[in-house]
């Protein structure tokens, strides 16, 4: 069980949160939510798939790996990409919403918690590089304004989604798609459940729907997630990469001793 509160300048005045990226701070996943707020920098990097949760709807995930805890991008040295997904670089800060009073009317308000109990905070005595979250003398450190800037990230990407998807599954974009890697003749993997966004379908939309898409943003994600699939090339040469290191084969480019 977490203990998550609401982050306060006097009582997290000495909070510090070690920083970098490893299997002991959950990052070994083989998948991760992604947002539509980050698409065109997650894109670049990952191939992205669209998912269904149990009750139906739509969300997007960026493809880590192949095996269960595998995250390809993942290396002694850190997170070997140019954008990192925004659920793992918030570390153990995230958004709740909190009933405040103001001038005798109730509302709802995203605010800052943060969880105590997170493995980034308890290992921040011994961390090197752990980030101090307030300035000595009060106010938010770089850090924290960073991870408000993720925060907001992914507080408008929640309210992106579902408007997104929407506008994709009324102009039937959305079909479904099984990953079929072969890395060899005895080595395969499917990767099911999953949808795309129809390179055909898109092909096919009327000046109505195009325009109806473009004129909310939502084509721009549209064509971009269809083309993450390409990144599928890069998964398999990160993971061909990793099996040859497991065997003690020497990489490509690298020289060989004689």
């Amino acid at each position: 069980m977490t203990k998550t509160v609401l982050l306060d300048t006097i009582a997290h005045a000495d909070l510090r949160v070690a920083i970098g990226y490893s299997a002991h701070f959950g990052d070994a996943v083989n998948e991760c939510v992604v947002f539509p707020s980050e698409i065109d920098e997650v894109q670049r990097d990952y191939p992205v798939l669209l998912r269904r949760d149990e009750a139906g709807a739509f969300y997007a995930v960026a493809l880590l790996g192949l095996d269960p805890d595998e995250n390809l991008f993942l290396d002694a040295a850190g997170w070997q990409a140019r954008h990192i997904p925004a659920i793992h670089q918030r570390g153990p800060f995230l958004i709740g919403l909190v009933d405040r009073t103001i001038d005798g009317q109730t509302r709802r308000e995203p605010m800052l918690h943060v969880d105590l109990d997170h493995p980034r905070i308890a290992a921040a005595p011994q961390s090197q590089h752990a980030q101090a979250v307030f300035l000595p003398h009060g106010g938010s450190s770089p850090y924290l304004d960073h991870i408000v800037r993720v925060l907001q990230v992914i507080h408008d990407g929640h309210q992106q989604r579902d408007a997104m998807f929407a506008a994709f599954e009324q102009a039937d974009l959305i079909e479904p798609v099984t990953l079929e890697i072969a890395l060899d003749a005895h080595t395969r993997y499917d990767v099911p459940g999953c949808f795309t966004i129809g390179t055909d379908r898109l092909a096919r939309l009327d000046a109505t729907a195009l325009h109806a898409l473009n004129q909310s943003g939502y084509l721009r994600h549209a064509f971009l997630i269809a083309s993450s699939l390409g990144n599928v090339a890069r998964l398999i040469e990160l993971k061909n990469r990793k099996r040859r290191a497991e065997l003690g084969e020497p990489q490509a480019g690298a020289p060989v001793p004689v």
